[in-house]
């Protein structure tokens, strides 16, 4: 997911630096929904993973 989220970032910087402002908005506005999923993704794997402790131990 990271490297949609900087696909789309990289898509923008140079679709601004070109004047294509609608299609940088657009490719910006996708990145910024992009990170906000894999925040709550990353952080709710954080809690279930915090919740359920660590698996069991192979001896």
């Amino acid at each position: 997911m990271i490297r949609w989220i900087l696909a789309f970032l990289l898509l923008a910087i140079i679709a601004g630096a070109l004047g294509f402002t609608g299609v940088a908005g657009t490719s910006i506005a996708i990145a910024q929904t992009l990170f906000y999923i894999f925040v709550v993704l990353f952080v709710l794997s954080l809690v279930v993973h915090l919740v359920r402790g660590p698996g069991p131990r192979d001896n």
